[in-house]
């Protein structure tokens, strides 16, 4: 039970394991896209290909649901980035229940945007927790934790190696189960949903939080910033020890001072053009010195 990228490594150590997949559930496909055709999710694309069967209900909520579920018979549920609520029905249908690969070292970071928070807080390290599910938000014990380094990567880099770091520990306790263990009350905290609003760049930030801000959204949605009318998403930037007045373009390699310190772009993007170093976007896209940016 899975849906983005992150899923499918886990998917894919299942099936090379040798164990039988009774069958893939997945979001539905939605509109995506300057077309708004429907587009599946990855998982569902590599179940697909795989020969699986894939189910993409709307909702567990409902009975009918609920009985195909059961149907199944399966004897565990495995489950990564899902996006779906289960309920207690679907939690108690198979044998041995559910257990889901978390993007955090719990009970830190539970919810739905675990490595973009852990990057954001300035977290030197992150990583993956194996958890048995119960009805609460990712407050079931524990199964597996291993720890990675996050320091200086982006959310991009993150998910990968945990995408990765989750299948291989998930399988190394399917081979070998072990206890679980209660997760402690201290330490728990709740890593919202990102909200659109936070990924705009405010210059009167200091310049270590900017940076985190942009490998927090990178790649996507892409930290971002107004210069001469247009929205320029910054996806890499470099810390500088300069000050001016925050969103002050100091020199012509568009350092921009913060509240405190300042950043020097190494990756952007224009509007409906690729990705870009800083000198490709500054040969036709004017930002001299002096200019204040908001």
């Amino acid at each position: 039970m899975g849906s983005p990228e992150f899923a499918v490594p886990s998917l894919n150590a299942l099936v090379e394991a040798g164990h039988e997949i009774v069958a893939v559930y997945s979001q539905p496909p939605r509109p995506a896209g300057r077309g708004k055709g429907e587009r599946r999710t990855a998982v569902h694309e590599r179940a697909e290909a795989l020969g699986m069967e894939v189910r993409t209900p709307r909702t567990l909520r409902n009975e009918e649901e609920q009985a195909r579920f059961r149907e199944l018979n399966a004897d565990l549920a495995v489950v990564a980035a899902y996006g779906l609520i289960l309920p207690k029905p679907v939690l108690d249908a198979p044998r041995l229940g559910c257990i889901n690969v978390h993007a955090s070292l719990l009970p830190r970071w539970r919810g739905a945007a675990p490595i973009q928070r852990a990057i954001l807080a300035g977290d030197d390290t992150s990583g993956v927790t194996l958890m048995q599910m119960d009805e609460g938000l990712d407050t079931g014990p524990m199964l597996m934790r291993h720890t990675l380094d996050i320091r200086g990567k982006n959310a991009g880099q993150v998910t990968e190696e945990m995408a990765n770091l989750g299948a291989r520990i998930l399988v190394q306790w399917l081979d070998n189960p072990g206890p679980a263990e209660p997760q402690p009350i201290a330490g728990a905290t709740y890593a919202s949903k990102i909200d659109k609003a936070e990924t705009q760049i405010d210059w009167s930030r200091s310049a270590a939080e900017i940076e985190r801000q942009v490998r927090a959204f990178a790649p996507a949605p892409g930290a971002w910033f107004e210069a001469n009318g247009e929205r320029i998403k910054l996806f890499e930037a470099e810390l500088t020890d300069r000050s001016a007045k925050p969103g002050e373009v100091l020199d012509d390699e568009l350092t921009i001072a913060c509240g405190t310190g300042a950043i020097r772009p190494l990756k952007v993007q224009r509007a409906g053009r690729a990705p870009m170093s800083r000198e490709e976007l500054l040969r036709g896209f004017q930002v001299p010195e002096g200019t204040n940016l908001t």
